[in-house]
């Protein structure tokens, strides 16, 4: 019978030489070389004040290696690096055998704010040195993802007042409850779970009015709209995704399209995509040449994004959303759509009722009358209302009119807490000229205009690609606007320095 030698996979001891495990070609020898010898961190030496007293620091270097390199493997839970340091040969070769304590790593991240930024230029500068920066077109995208936030935990102020109002309330009804059961002599294990949940729900309603208090007024947005604030995270948005509503940030990227390399990250609380256009083409403009172009997908359009680019004198293709309704290599995709989603399916169980519509409602512009399908006379309060645009008139129904309706049902969404029906009607106008719009679909529908738009799939959706399942960034796990931007940025930063180790960097 044949004998073996014994494969031990788990020695006590093993005589490793630390630095030749970093092997050339691979991340961490690129990145271990970049943060030594190339990136200037002089920055971070600020923060410390240990010259004479106190102990010596972890480098800010080592940190950063550490840090970046998990997040390459998808590892972001501090306490999961501090394990790391440990147990995985490569964490130790970085960290030299030098484990730090997860909440000196969870701190750097959290008080890298202003410092990664200027990292990030540093190695933008390197990509651009080693020929990995074209100019040429440059795609924005963004992607939305969850938080360290609580969904549940979002609404206005005045839906927070009534929901502390609720909660006391019902406090009031358990505590009189409570004193008609001492009466009666209940059994004391009740007591005490009551009185529990009284406490709790007490707690609750303190902490309502305690926020309540901290934040006088509504977040506002666009045109001074009121906007759902939220108590575990203000500045995270609620944001509609092909996979329903989250609670997070959009991060958004600008990509190179020669070598895909990430030219500007910023993450926004906000889900208003046109929003945030301008501020990272402003962010990128040393970069931008005279022959570069910007693409963006039509999550990003809007005339006076046009308007602006204009003004900055950049060359953009910004898709409209009816791009693909006009290109005929797109004309089979709506028997795509029709198919159900594989991954998710957004039907609801059952069939909604439908509601009047406008068709149902008969309109006379001449005589500006609107009967309802009940019969009823609508009155005009809005002849000149513009909504996205274009110009309409809008007619509203009366109290003593929909009130006692018997078609209130079939007419309002929410027949038990909207008072009246509110119809809109068109009139076609358009309130402001389209010039830029109408500019920009020209070229888009062009053949060059075609071909060069094409490009933008193939520039940013990879990046993301990567990020996102390759590194398996599913979520942001922090809270703040600045610390969701410094997470995002480090992310980003693995894919540059991925990249340069890919191009043959520090080899």
């Amino acid at each position: 019978m044949a004998r073996y030698k014994l494969i031990d996979t788990s020695p006590k001891f093993l005589p490793v030489v630390l630095s030749e495990q970093l092997l050339p070609g691979t991340f961490e020898h690129a990145l271990n070389h970049l943060l030594d010898h190339e990136v200037d961190l002089s920055g971070l030496d600020g923060r410390f004040r240990n010259d004479t007293t106190g102990a010596p620091a972890y480098p800010p270097a080592t940190l950063l290696k550490l840090i970046l390199f998990a997040y390459s493997r998808g590892i972001v839970s501090s306490r999961a690096i501090e394990r790391a340091c440990r147990e995985h040969v490569t964490f130790i070769a970085l960290c030299g055998d030098q484990a730090p304590h997860f909440t000196t790593l969870a701190a750097f991240i959290r008080e890298l704010q202003d410092e990664i930024s200027d990292v990030f230029t540093q190695v933008l500068f390197l990509c651009e040195a080693q020929g990995l920066i074209g100019r040429q077109m440059f795609a924005i995208d963004g992607v939305k993802l969850p938080s360290n936030a609580s969904k549940a935990k979002s609404g206005t102020r005045a839906e927070f007042a009534r929901e502390a109002c609720k909660i006391e309330g019902q406090v009031r009804k358990m505590l009189a409850r409570h004193r008609e059961q001492d009466a009666r002599g209940v059994e004391p294990d009740l007591q005490v779970k009551e009185q529990h949940q009284i406490e709790t729900l007490a707690r609750d309603a303190a902490k309502l009015r305690r926020w309540l208090k901290d934040h006088p007024e509504d977040r506002r947005g666009a045109k001074d709209s009121i906007r759902k604030s939220n108590r575990t995270d203000n500045e995270s948005a609620k944001m509609a995704t092909d996979k329903g509503v989250i609670q997070g940030y959009t991060g958004v990227a600008a990509v190179d399209s020669q070598c895909q390399i990430i030219v500007e990250a910023q993450a926004h609380g906000t889900g208003s995509e046109q929003a945030l256009l301008i501020p990272v083409v402003e962010a990128m403009r040393d970069l931008i040449g005279d022959t570069s172009i910007v693409s963006a997908d039509a999550g990003y359009h809007s005339e006076d994004n046009l308007e602006q680019l204009e003004k900055l004198n950049v060359e953009a293709l910004i898709a409209d959303n009816g791009m693909r309704k006009r290109d005929e290599r797109f004309a089979g995709q709506a028997r795509h759509k029709a198919k159900p989603d594989a991954l998710y399916d957004k039907a609801s169980g059952g069939k909604k009722p439908r509601l009047f519509g406008p068709k149902d409602f008969h309109h006379d512009e001449e005589d500006k009358v609107c009967i309802c399908p009940a019969g009823e006379f609508l009155y005009q309060n809005g002849s000149a209302v513009v909504i996205q645009g274009r110009e309409a008139v809008k007619f509203t129904g009366a109290n003593r009119v929909c009130g006692p309706c018997p078609l209130r049902g079939q007419c309002l969404r929410h027949p038990d807490r909207t008072p009246v029906r509110q119809v809109v009607f068109f009139t076609g106008k358009t309130h402001r000229s389209k010039f830029h719009t109408e500019r920009m679909k020209r070229r888009l529908d062009s053949e060059e205009g075609r071909r060069l738009y094409g490009q933008r799939f193939a520039t940013v959706e990879p990046v993301f690609a990567n990020l996102r399942y390759n590194k398996g960034l599913n979520r942001f796990t922090l809270r703040g606007r600045q610390t969701i931007d410094t997470q995002w940025k480090l992310f980003c930063l693995v894919h540059n320095i991925e990249k340069l180790a890919h191009h043959g960097y520090a080899q």
